[in-house]
């Protein structure tokens, strides 16, 4: 050991820090001294995390800015409003910008903190940054996919384009210090490094649009374009809000809150959201802040669960079966919220549809039944026949048996089989109906729902039948938005039959109009019901409108039977329009929650001051801790002007100079931390100081690619992070430096060492994980996707990845240590 002579003035990793020490550490115990920094650098990765944010929310709202531009309209034009950005230029400047600002600073302040001389720092921290993104991030991103599903690359031409350019940066790294001028940087180096920076801009943008590559980017809109009048272009779908409003509201018996809050997540779900809006979730998670989206509770689960069914899944009737058009309906839980609630704790049963109608010759009929709430145990719930006008034995066979549904399993049916006979007879009905078997599960593990009977019509098939209305009459709320019709064939089902049906209003000075007043039905061989729509105009003032719709002219011998005319009556329907103008306005205040940003400060102190921005109910401990952790950063930064104010450039320029002026402290922590525990810069560089500013990313990619329907948000921007990690991170410092010592006759020198080849290194990972994943885009055994899969090669890759971070970090630190010497 060297002999140095320390005095009050000059001790022990004194001069390290540009900014640090604060106060004389000179009486301090070292160990003590490399504790407390570890601990600072690890509490000011909170504070870069969190004023990174709002440097997001910034850049989010310069880039939703939009204009107004002449489009075709017919004969004329309208008024189109567009995006000022295109969506991967602004990806690849402020947003990549934004995510790789504390590692460009930081090796900006540093070269220039240590007389424009290259240090280990910097350049460590951005390279091992670029192997944390390209490795670890990537492999998390892979694992974390639920089971069974897959995400890949939506805009390969772009990917393409960036993967390229991030390993070309690191090549490029590697000639101008190893190869081209060894050892040293020349001002045309560091100029054609910038200048790299707007060429990957170029091509990026070529490639969205479809000048380099086939796959065009088309409909890229706003984030959260929902149509909820949040701001004045955006406008709902009002027949799908009416109708998903009032099967939550009505048909399954949630609460005003809880419909609110179901459409806002569906709403969300369906829209694609960008990497700015998951970067700024992720931050708010690993601080205790107001996150953008709250982690749902197993029944706020269930109800989503029960929407998507509703929007997203067909009808499923037995095969060769038709489905009663008379208030039928295939899914309907209980009738109030409690008994829902109440519900969702266990499994409940029930069958598909309330009746079901086969045809003689058929053979047998096959009903459904399906399963809700709890899915994760084994259960068994007994069904029977019974009689009606039908008889076991002459019309059909009868049945009893117990049926079970295995964990996860939510759709059953049961076959009973039908006599077919040359006897002309009227329609009959038997009944099939779900019971607790004393062998089977108890009602203490399964609740029978409300359609717990199974009404079954067997047809006779020999004669062509009659058609007449289901009733005479209708009587429709406004809110229905349209009369549904049910025109039924009874006593036969032979041959194809045509009728046709006309509309008139019964009131001949009405002003309002009937959508579709006259049309024809077909019915098919073997069809028994068919339904007339007829769309119908909001109603004015306080009448009522009634029309009559009657049926004429049947053919192939049918006949028409005795309700061959029905009378509609719409009336008005204020409770139900008052609920949903309630539900309308709860749904929008949950989306304006998901929004990122807020408008005053007394928003932004609001939500700095309060754990998960104030909404108690869902925070969690965690986020107790972590709100305590990073209350002083938060207070802090809530004197930043809100993202509203001047367009956002004032929280970006702001914000931008904050995150340099903690990259200082960042630095120096970390330079003083490394010197007191005997590490190398370099080592901290790529360990510590890369996954600490890597860790919003590693949680926004998970986030993302658990939740978006492609791989872009969550490993798109790794390739365009790392390659501007260099072209600008290395090329300004570079710049600088070498102009600087141009100047002073002399050349900008850099060291190799441990940067060379940990360089190489990366760069040799970096192409082997890219065509990693490039076979598994297109490999059956990995679902052919680059995120996801079947489990054993989705976890093989996962930790393969892995493995080459881990052997990236070690084999640059032995050479950082000196344990090995290749450069």
């Amino acid at each position: 050991m060297s002999n140095v002579t320390y005095n009050i003035d000059h001790y022990l990793c004194s001069d390290k820090g540009l900014l640090l020490p604060a106060i004389n550490e000179y009486t301090w115990n070292t160990y003590i001294r490399a504790v407390l920094y570890l601990v600072a650098m690890l509490w000011c990765f909170f504070g870069v995390a969190l004023v990174s944010e709002a440097f997001m929310c910034s850049i989010d709202h310069i880039t939703s800015k939009t204009i107004y531009l002449p489009g075709p309209h017919g004969d004329g034009f309208n008024l189109v409003e567009v995006k000022v950005w295109n969506e991967t230029v602004a990806n690849l400047t402020l947003l990549a910008f934004g995510t790789s600002a504390p590692e460009i600073l930081l090796n900006v302040i540093e070269t220039c903190g240590h007389s424009f001389q290259a240090g280990e720092l910097g350049p460590g921290t951005i390279v091992g940054s670029a192997a944390f993104n390209m490795f670890f991030i990537t492999a998390f991103a892979v694992g974390c996919i639920p089971a069974g599903e897959t995400r890949r690359v939506k805009h390969l031409g772009v990917f393409a384009v960036t993967s390229i350019f991030g390993i070309w940066a690191y090549v490029w790294l590697i000639l101008v210090v190893l190869v081209i001028t060894p050892k040293v940087v020349e001002i045309w180096e560091a100029v054609l490094t910038l200048l790299m920076f707007p060429l990957l801009i170029v091509f990026s943008y070529l490639a969205d649009v479809g000048f380099v590559c086939a796959n065009k980017r088309v409909g890229v809109t706003a984030d959260l374009e929902i149509g909820l009048d949040l701001d004045k272009n955006e406008k709902i779908d009002s027949t799908e809000f009416l109708e998903l409003a009032r099967k939550l509201a009505k048909e399954l018996g949630m609460n005003e809150d809880d419909v609110a809050k179901t459409m806002a997540t569906h709403i969300s779900k369906k829209h694609r959201k960008s990497s700015i809006w998951y970067r700024v979730q992720a931050t708010r998670l690993i601080t205790g802040g107001a996150k953008l989206e709250q982690p749902r509770s197993s029944v706020e689960d269930a109800n989503l669960k029960m929407l998507q069914e509703i929007v997203a899944e067909p009808r499923r009737l037995p095969v060769g079966a038709t489905e009663s058009k008379d208030g039928g309906k295939d899914l309907r839980l209980s009738a109030s919220s409690e008994q829902n609630l109440l519900h969702l704790k266990k499994s409940m049963v029930e069958f598909t549809a309330a009746t079901c109608t086969v045809l003689e010759n058929e053979g047998q009929v096959r009903v459904g039944i399906r399963r809700h709430g709890d899915l994760s145990k084994t259960i068994t719930i007994g069904v029977e026949t019974i009689d009606g006008t039908a008889e076991a034995g002459g019309d059909y066979i009868a049945m009893k048996q117990l049926l079970t549904f295995e964990p996860g399993e939510t759709l059953k049916y049961v076959s009973i089989e039908i006599v077919d006979d040359d006897i002309w007879e009227p329609d009959e009905f038997f009944f099939v109906k779900l019971f607790h078997h004393p062998e089977g599960s108890s009602t203490e593990e399964v609740v029978i729902g409300k359609l717990a009977i199974n009404q079954v019509t067997i047809v006779d098939d020999d004669n062509p039948g009659h058609l007449e209305f289901s009733k005479p009459s209708f009587i429709i709320k406004e809110s229905a938005t349209s009369a549904n019709l049910v025109v039924n064939r009874l006593d036969g089902a032979d041959g194809e039959v045509i009728v046709n049906w006309r509309a008139r209003d019964l009131k001949p000075t009405s002003k309002r109009d009937c959508v579709g007043v006259e049309g024809v039905l077909t019915f098919g061989h073997g069809e028994t019901s068919k339904v007339i729509t007829i769309m119908v105009n909001d109603l004015k003032g306080d009448d009522e409108l009634s029309f009559q719709v009657e049926l004429s002219n049947p053919t192939g011998g049918a006949t028409l039977g005795h309700i061959d005319k029905t009378i509609v009556t719409i009336i008005k329907d204020d409770e139900f329009n008052s609920m949903l103008h309630r539900i309308a306005n709860k749904t929008k205040a949950n989306l304006e929650n998901m929004k990122l940003g807020t408008t005053t400060y007394a928003g932004q102190f609001r939500a700095a001051m309060c754990v998960n921005g104030g909404n108690l109910e869902t925070a969690s401990v965690l986020d107790y801790v972590l709100h305590f952790i990073t209350f002083f950063w938060k207070v802090l930064f809530a004197f930043l002007p809100p993202p509203s104010v001047g367009g956002g450039w004032p929280t970006f320029i702001l914000s931008l100079l904050t995150v340099g002026l903690l990259t200082a402290i960042v630095n120096d922590l970390a330079a003083i931390f490394g010197c007191l525990v005997g590490m190398s810069n370099y080592i901290t560089a790529i360990t510590l100081v890369a996954i600490g500013t890597g860790v919003p990313d590693l949680f926004a990619s998970k986030y993302a690619a658990v939740n978006e329907k492609w791989a872009d948000s969550s490993i798109g921007n790794i390739n365009g992070s790392n390659s501007i990690n260099v072209f600008i991170g290395l090329g300004l410092p570079w710049l600088i430096s070498s102009v600087y010592w141009k100047v002073k006759g002399k050349e900008f020198t850099h060291p190799t060492g441990a940067v060379g080849l940990s360089v190489t290194v990366f760069t040799v990972c970096a192409v082997f994980t890219v065509l990693l994943l490039v076979v598994r885009r297109y490999m059956t055994i990995f679902g052919k996707a680059e995120l996801g899969g079947p489990k054993t090669p989705k976890y093989l890759t996962c930790l393969l990845v892995s493995v080459v971070w881990v052997v990236y970090v070690m084999v640059s630190s032995l050479q950082a240590q000196g344990f090995i010497d290749v450069f």
